[in-house]
């Protein structure tokens, strides 16, 4: 779980200042993110089965896309739809309110539910309802249930929501915190795993042909005879381009990237002989002990990249992400470290007094450790780092999850490393947004 503090900066970023609803900033969009609903229409979305948006049920009042209670509007979809994507959401529910967000829509049934997994939307305390319960806010109804710590806010107040589907995995947040994981499909392929399916198949779903198994669908916001309200609703599709994203990997050789092996010499190899490019896969054999570095310089990007360690040996191994390196080429030059290490993904490491601030509680000596665990995939399956690097501020995300926040950091220009140390370690999809 993200601590207090950091659920604060998370929400109000860098200036302190909270943003206007349903408004993003220049930093959001170069995330990736769009807006789903602008605060003034309902541009976007349309009714489940229908070409055009319910005629009663549902308004759009003071910044609010609320469905009322009673008004028999029925579901309404969003025109697009969606394979990996991010959903991000306020919601705000009457007393003893039930509704939900679904995913993964198709039409095929008479119901939004019949084909997409849902996102529980419930006045958690007006049903009597235990947070680790499968109908409870957040969970995945009926199917996966959330942690005993969930923090669900009362009725009237508003909550932030967010789904995140990508690489087969499914996550649902609730007030900052993981309350639901579980991979849908097996990693790289549209089949479902067994458990999923297992899980399916021991539900009510299993009436429903095509529930839960979609490749791509609508998101939809269910009408179920209750008040409920939304705001802020925003959508990134993970595996597309973002606007002014640029690859730094190829997929097919080194162009671009400076091999630095400080003991290539002693050893009777050439430096970039430690990596090599596989099938679009960057593979760095772990030993000597140097990096790669962007032939470009850069200050303010952010930065996605997906690592893993070898599949097949599934061995545990170290490296790291050097941000905004400087000065003389040696192990390790000075620069801030987004780190890789094997179950401390997520950590900084403060190379050679690079100047920086972090939470002092979480840090020991050049060290600050991540907020949380759980962040990481099993060893040998692929992770998703996305990094952004904006003036001060340096935040780091492992599959979708902020894990480290630092700030006041030295805002120059610098190239950007990735660590051969100790462990055969794969790269791929190495892509920046520069955002000066």
């Amino acid at each position: 779980m993200l601590t207090a503090a950091m659920i604060v900066c998370a929400t109000l970023g860098a200036t302190g200042v909270e943003p206007e609803p349903n408004t993003l900033t220049v930093l959001e969009r170069a995330e990736g993110w769009r807006l789903l609903f602008d605060g003034t229409s309902t541009s976007g979305w349309r009714g489940y089965r229908r070409p055009g948006f319910p005629e009663k049920g549902w308004e759009v009042d003071g910044g609010v896309l609320r469905v009322l209670a009673g008004g028999g509007g029925g579901d309404i979809i969003t025109n697009d739809q969606f394979g990996e994507f991010e959903l991000a959401l306020q919601f705000r529910v009457a007393p003893k309110a039930n509704s939900g967000i679904m995913y993964g829509v198709t039409e095929k049934h008479g119901a939004s539910w019949q084909t997409g997994p849902e996102f529980q939307v419930l006045d958690d305390a007006g049903h009597g309802l235990k947070p680790t319960e499968p109908h409870s806010a957040g969970a995945m109804y009926d199917l996966y249930a959330g942690p005993e710590g969930k923090i669900v806010r009362a009725a009237g107040e508003w909550n932030d929501a967010r789904v995140r589907l990508r690489s087969g995995v499914v996550q649902h947040f609730l007030n900052g915190g993981k309350v639901v994981e579980a991979r849908l499909f097996e990693e790289g392929a549209a089949t479902p795993t067994a458990e999923w399916a297992a899980r399916i198949a021991g539900s009510k779903f299993k009436a429903y042909e095509g529930f839960g198994v979609q490749a791509r669908g609508h998101l939809a916001l269910q009408e179920h005879g209750d008040r409920v309200e939304y705001r802020n609703i925003r959508v990134r599709e993970l595996g597309a381009g973002r606007p002014g994203e640029v690859s730094l990997f190829n997929g097919k050789d080194l162009s671009g990237w400076v091999a630095v092996v400080p003991e290539a010499e002693k050893a009777g190899i050439a430096p970039e002989s430690v990596w090599s490019v596989e099938g679009g896969v960057l593979v760095c054999k772990g030993t000597p002990a140097g990096y790669i570095k962007t032939a470009g310089s850069y200050t303010n990007f952010v930065l996605r990249l997906e690592w893993r360690f070898n599949p097949v040996t599934r061995k545990a191994g170290n490296s790291g992400v050097l941000l905004r390196m400087m000065g003389p080429d040696k192990v390790w030059p000075r620069s801030i470290e987004a780190q890789l290490h094997s179950g401390n993904a997520g950590d900084f490491w403060n190379i050679d007094e690079f100047a920086m601030k972090t939470e002092a509680g979480r840090t020991r000596g050049r060290n600050t450790k991540k907020t949380h665990a759980g962040a990481e995939r099993p060893v040998g399956e692929w992770n998703e780092y996305e990094i952004v690097v904006n003036g001060g501020d340096v935040v780091l995300r492992v599959n979708g999850e902020e894990v480290n926040r630092a700030w006041e950091a030295e805002a120059i220009a610098g190239s950007i490393g990735l660590q051969s140390e100790g462990a055969e370690i794969h790269f791929r999809n190495i892509r920046i947004v520069p955002l000066d």
